[in-house]
């Protein structure tokens, strides 16, 4: 037990809840992320109420549908009603690093209200690296193709895919069941499950002429009078 951290042991092994300190410290560090983005990526590197409100928005809506699983996986890891799409839409509004700092502190955010940590370094791939890849969506927010925001997301997902497989086969190998003789194997295919499948509907819905006027036009709301 540390003064950040207290240790648990059951069943799977042992990993960390923060305490008390250790959650002031994660969400003052979120706030920090979150308000540094805005600040130093906003539209020609000044501080944006607007990009502030719209951000912030997005990332409740991310939060609050995170907690309306489609599936919910035995090992971690679930299928949302559509979360990762609002943290991609920072970097579809804003570029790649206000979507990369806005995805980050969505990551602690998520550490702070479900957290699962063994080391350091898997707390990091996991929540950090792994939901902040979602803001490589801000790749294709100066594109002029009409599927930009399709592109972004898919980038985003794959990006947030590689590192959690990267955390199922280097700190969950010990999980791999016999049949699959595999830790690389298993960490493709469980998380490309759930992560492939949420991917899917949410494309599906994309590309849904109304769906894709309608953000077009969130868009253009987010960035006016920047």
């Amino acid at each position: 037990m540390s003064f950040f951290a207290t240790e648990i042991t059951d069943e799977w092994g042992t990993s960390y809840m923060p305490t008390t300190a250790g959650f002031t410290v994660l969400v003052i560090a979120m706030l920090a992320i979150f308000l540094l983005g805005c600040a130093f990526f906003g539209e020609k590197r000044k501080f944006s109420a607007k990009q502030l409100a719209f951000s912030a928005m997005a990332i409740a809506l991310a939060f609050v549908t995170s907690f309306l699983k489609v599936i919910d996986m035995p090992m971690g890891g679930s299928v949302t009603l559509l979360s990762m799409l609002f943290i991609v839409l920072i970097g579809y509004w804003y570029g790649l690093g206000a979507g990369l700092t806005a995805a980050t502190a969505y990551g602690i955010l998520q550490l702070v209200i479900d957290p699962y940590i063994i080391s350091f370094p898997q707390m990091m791939v996991d929540y950090v690296f792994g939901f902040g890849a979602l803001g490589l969506s801000g790749i294709f927010s100066k594109s002029r193709s009409k599927h930009n925001l399709l592109f972004g997301y898919a980038v985003g997902v794959l990006g947030r895919y590689f590192f959690t497989f990267l955390s199922g086969w280097i700190f969950f190998a010990t999980y791999t069941p016999e049949f699959f003789n595999s830790a690389v194997i298993y960490s493709l295919a469980y998380n490309g499950a759930y992560l492939g499948l949420e991917a899917l509907i949410t494309i599906v819905i994309l590309s849904l002429p109304p769906v894709s006027k309608a953000l077009g036009h969130v868009k253009k709301l987010a960035l006016s009078n920047e």
